[in-house]
């Protein structure tokens, strides 16, 4: 059979299992290219083959006829929904590849948000070795694109999962950041010597009540444990921003995701902490409250302290 064929009937059972159209066809394509190891190029002009001979090099020494085999373990687990980052074992996020798995939160592009209002404070500029941290780390997107961007910044960044530090960690080294991130299994700030220029974090804010609307993507497979914030959806939120206010320098920030509903509600969290001068949300590109930032009032005077 045509390798095309293949993975038209693979499309097929995508698309039967609830996924959109044109996304069960990319899914299927980018499987069978993982099998391959084809770029969209290679793909385009080999899809004819037929799968029996494809070159047991081009499928990692795996066999002459391997292909098929491999390819259908893969389109099994994406129709029970298993979602694409976690079978193909990475994710790109703000232009890197990051290792992900079952123990973290997939990256989105709409904490790339994050990172963009933490490059825009500019706190390399005016702090000659910025002292960040990174709470509920997760796969440590936000720690390691902070310290790639920031070659003097020192980062730490907590977790309550060990499963989810060992990925970042894996993803620190890759990047060549692992000697300037401090990673530390514990909640929030625990553990985490101040004062600080900087606290990211993109903690659990969606509502336990929301869960049955979820994709079944994120429903079944993500850890709850980083994705629900309580009933109200606050319940990390609170307890972040309260540790940021008492962790954060003068003229430091705090840079937190949250969810589209709750600008008004964290909002005055952050102005009842008597910490904080004002509080500034950014908009997703759907135009949704996603991101707050919020700086202590004062300067922060150029220093070397180390976390």
């Amino acid at each position: 059979m045509r390798l095309r064929d293949l993975v038209e009937g693979a499309r097929r059972r995508l698309e039967a299992a609830g996924i959109p159209r044109a996304e069960a066809a990319l899914d299927a394509e980018l499987l069978a290219r993982d099998v391959l190891g084809w770029d969209r190029a290679t793909w385009i002009a080999r899809r004819d083959d037929d799968e029996r001979t494809v070159d047991h090099r081009t499928v990692t020494a795996r066999g002459a006829g391997a292909f098929a085999a491999s390819f259908e373990t893969l389109v099994t687990r994406r129709a029970t929904r298993e979602p694409m980052a976690y079978i193909r074992g990475s994710q790109e996020f703000y232009g890197r590849e990051f290792l992900v798995g079952p123990g973290v939160l997939i990256p989105r592009p709409e904490t790339e948000l994050i990172v963009q209002e933490a490059l825009a404070l500019d706190v390399a500029r005016r702090v000659a070795r910025p002292r960040v941290a990174d709470v509920g780390t997760g796969s440590g997107i936000l720690a390691v694109t902070l310290a790639v961007e920031w070659p003097s910044a020192r980062v730490t960044a907590t977790d309550i999962s060990a499963d989810a530090l060992a990925i970042a960690r894996g993803n620190a080294e890759a990047h060549g950041v692992a000697s300037r991130i401090r990673f530390v299994e514990a909640p929030y700030l625990t553990g985490v010597a101040g004062p600080l220029d900087l606290v990211v974090s993109n903690p659990p804010y969606v509502r336990a009540t929301e869960a049955p609307s979820l994709l079944p993507e994120v429903r079944d497979h993500e850890p709850g444990v980083a994705l629900f914030g309580g009933d109200d959806g606050l319940r990390d939120i609170r307890v972040v921003v309260a540790a940021a206010a008492g962790a954060l320098e003068p003229g430091g920030s705090l840079v937190m995701e949250i969810g589209f509903d709750q600008a008004a509600d964290v909002t005055g969290l952050v102005m009842a902490t008597g910490v904080f001068d004002a509080a500034r949300v950014r908009h997703d590109l759907q135009g949704h409250p996603r991101v707050i930032v919020a700086t202590r009032p004062g300067t922060t005077r150029p220093g070397t302290g180390t976390l």
